[in-house]
């Protein structure tokens, strides 16, 4: 008789929704094995039996070649003895759900080639059905309510299966064995089509009816996989101002889709790099340059040198898109809200906030359970790098150097993103927005609730910014105040560091030097901080170097009015204000009178050391952009201006701990008064920082003789910058540090907040 020995295998990670039971079922089967597996709250639990080089086999391969979404974490394995006999095959078994259990879940994916297939494939039963999935693509975070991951815990509970999609979902040999959104045009989710509130065409006909919208210059607001977009002509000039009009967005740029690569060629350089990335299985959006004969309209994205370009990522959005004779290859995607609010995703909710912004709305009846923005990448250095991380991404958490108690962290007021820990896992959550209205508010209070739902987690500690006046600063201290529990606050800066340093794996010893460049950031000395050289690791740091203060005359007016930080500067320089220079021209003589008298008398006037301000004052000194529309607009316009080849620099002064711009504004002045091109000063100002950074870090270097250099903060969005400092740093001999799997603006201050506040507890325990 054969030998049979057994073994119990449990694992975590990324193991539901992502067909990995099904992978176990074949996997045992192909090597003769019998016993079961089945979902839980904790994971994938797994028993086989039979011959130990087969279940040697079995295990090897799992762990090798798991799923192509899945992500294992944690496998361990242990023997069952006495087995007598083996079980008498191998099957699924009915999940065991355990309420103080979690796992990881897997995030939304774009269709996957074989449902793309299908889709185009008239003799196939789901051909053209706009919810076509299986178990390596589709819908997850956005649909799933509660863990484990199965049908009834999903939106796709309201649906339930035809005989025909029942056959598939229980067959072993299926792609759509144990695919929970499983649907097709007999049993599943339908879209609709409606205008002026009425419902007007279903299926096909509602497909038609919307393409008809576009083609005719109509505003559509599409019910996407996380929710709705509004979409135009991309092509249409006209179109595309009354979207913007409509939607109060004055210059942001809007993100486009098009059906192919091919297509985006048209207007875009791609490099294999970008190409990989579009056509990945999270299918971002992607910055890209515009080629030098780009024919679409300017006002997609006013006065920058770049499009933000996506592929079809679900069923509908390829349908919408097909090529077709008449029909425009290029589609405005944006996100379906008035700007600043979050996305619309309930249905009742998008009909009313939309009403006023679109001319008609393509939607369906399969319901999002959380919102979820699209994500925006980059490729800076030949790497993949984040301006916004949510759909296709969140929430994949990141590994947390040593086991925490739960904490909740509670991000920025810009760009929020929140964290919760558990174990050794940090749930980073999807992009929530700038928390400066109540129905951002309100989001950001959902996904908290959701997550800790979710992942199992009861906050023992809160950690937030030191701003007293972020709305998730206010949240944390009313929470931690409620339910007695501790709460932490972090300097704005330092979980940027703090972020980079998790991000990249570093111990909770590594002292680095960090250089954190952004717009705003509340400071110990109650000032508003943004261009500091900081010195520390996860428990503290020294604020060796800052920018030397200047004053923000009308507070939050000068953020959107970069001519009012431009005559700051020159007023704490001790500088004339030249009536030939843009900034000053922009003003009334009484205009400058009672700038300078805010400035001299200090009304409503905060000190900053913010790097990203300096960016703002010599994009207005330049005539480049003298007002604001969106956050860092100025500085993305300064950077866009800059001639590439330009090797000229400036110089700042170190003097003590305080970094002097002023030699930096006089020079500027004086070139530009000579007829300097704007576009020779702006490069030769983005030399000067890229050496400034490696003067503050060979001076730090030669006192301490710390080599790796953490670059965090909004300003190193700025490619050029971030490309030549990092050149500049590592051909002198540093290590340097940046963020590629979360964004290097607000976004990642949750990450770094969990970081530091896990490394306070565990020296207080």
């Amino acid at each position: 008789m054969a030998e049979i020995s057994g073994l119990s295998i449990h694992v975590r990670g990324i193991v539901q929704g992502v067909g990995f039971r099904p992978h176990v079922y074949q996997l045992a089967v192909k090597n003769n094995l019998t016993g079961w597996v089945r979902n839980t709250s904790n994971g994938v639990e797994i028993e086989i039996a039979g011959n130990p080089e087969a279940i040697k086999a079995f295990s090897s391969e799992l762990r090798k070649f798991p799923p192509p979404l899945a992500r294992i974490d944690e496998y361990k394995e242990n023997e069952i003895k006495d087995v007598l006999n083996a079980y008498a095959k191998f099957e699924i078994i009915e999940s065991e759900p355990n309420p103080s259990q979690f796992i990881p879940v897997s995030p939304d994916m774009s269709i996957c080639p074989d449902c793309l297939n299908e889709l185009f494939d008239p003799n196939n039963h789901r051909f053209r059905y706009p919810f076509i999935n299986c178990t390596n693509c589709g819908p997850r975070f956005s649909i799933i309510k509660d863990i484990p991951y199965d049908r009834p815990f999903t939106t796709m509970a309201d649906f339930p299966m035809c005989p025909s999609c029942r056959e598939e979902y229980e067959n072993p040999g299926d792609r759509r064995f144990h695919a929970q959104p499983i649907a097709c045009p007999e049993c599943g989710p339908h879209i609709i089509f409606k205008s002026h509130g009425k419902t007007l065409h279903h299926n096909e006909d509602a497909l038609q009816a919307a393409k008809d919208a576009l083609i005719n210059g109509q505003i559509v607001a599409i019910k996407g996989l996380g929710g709705y977009h509004l979409a135009c002509d991309a092509t249409n000039h006209k179109a595309v101002d009354i979207l913007r009009q409509r939607k109060r967005r004055v210059d942001k740029p809007f993100a486009l889709m098009s059906f192919s690569v091919e297509t985006i060629q048209k207007y875009c350089l791609i490099s294999p790099e970008e190409r990989s990335l579009l056509e990945s299985r999270q299918k971002p959006i992607v910055l890209l340059n515009k080629s030098s004969n780009c024919s679409l309209p300017d006002q997609l994205a006013p006065g920058q040198n770049s499009l933000g370009f996506m592929l079809p990522y679900t069923p509908l959005h390829y349908l919408l898109i097909e090529p077709l004779s008449g029909f425009p290859d290029t589609l405005v995607m944006t996100s379906g809200n008035l700007s600043e609010e979050p996305i619309a995703f309930d249905d009742l909710d998008a009909e009313n906030r939309l009403a006023g912004l679109a001319d008609a709305f393509l939607t369906h009846n399969r319901g999002i359970y959380m919102r979820v923005d699209d994500s925006v990448k980059r490729v800076v250095n030949k790497k993949a790098v984040f301006t916004r991380r949510s759909r296709g991404y969140a929430p994949d958490p990141f590994p947390f150097p040593f086991q925490t108690m739960p904490i909740f962290a509670a991000g920025a007021e810009l760009k929020n993103h929140f964290t919760l820990t558990r174990d050794k896992y940090a749930f980073h959550s999807h992009y929530i927005g700038d928390l400066e209205n109540f129905e951002t508010l309100q989001s950001y209070e959902q996904a908290i609730e959701h997550f800790e739902r979710l992942f199992r987690i009861k906050p023992e500690v809160f950690a937030c910014d030191l701003h007293p006046d972020y709305l998730s600063t206010r949240y944390s201290e009313d929470r931690s105040h409620k339910e007695n529990k501790q709460l932490i606050q972090i300097q704005h800066h330092h979980a940027h560091m703090a972020a980079c340093m998790l991000e990249n794996g570093l111990p909770s010893d590594e002292v680095v030097i960090g250089l954190t460049f952004d717009g705003t950031g509340y400071g110990l000395d109650s000032s508003i901080w943004g261009g500091e050289i900081l010195i520390g690791d996860y428990s503290g740091f020294n604020r060796r170097f800052h920018l030397r203060y200047f004053p923000l005359p009308g507070g939050d007016t000068a953020v959107r009015n970069p001519a009012r930080i431009a005559l700051s500067i020159l007023q704490t320089c001790n500088m004339d204000w030249d009536p030939n220079l843009p900034s000053v021209s922009q003003f009334s003589s009484k205009e400058l009178h009672i700038i300078k008298n805010q400035i001299n008398q200090k009304i409503n006037s905060p000190l900053t050391s913010s790097m990203g301000r300096i960016f703002d004052a010599v994009s207005s000194m330049l005539g480049i952009r003298q007002t604001v529309t969106y956050e860092g607009q100025a500085a993305i316009e300064l950077e866009n201006h800059a001639s590439v080849d330009e090797t000229g620099s400036y110089e700042f002064i170190l003097s003590g701990d305080i970094i002097d711009y002023q030699p930096v504004i006089e020079s500027i002045l004086q070139e530009i008064l000579k007829g300097v091109p704007a576009g020779v000063i702006s490069a030769r100002f983005h030399n000067t920082v890229s050496n400034l950074c490696l003067s503050v870090a060979n001076n730090i270097s030669r006192d301490t003789s710390l080599r790796t250099v953490v670059l965090s903060g909004g300003v190193w969005q700025n490619t050029l910058l971030l490309t030549k400092t990092i050149k500049l740093l590592e051909s002198n001999g540093f290590k340097v540090l940046t963020h590629q799997k979360v964004p290097t603006n607000d976004a990642c201050i949750s990450l770094g907040q969990a970081a530091i506040a896990a490394n306070i507890i565990k020296k207080e325990t």
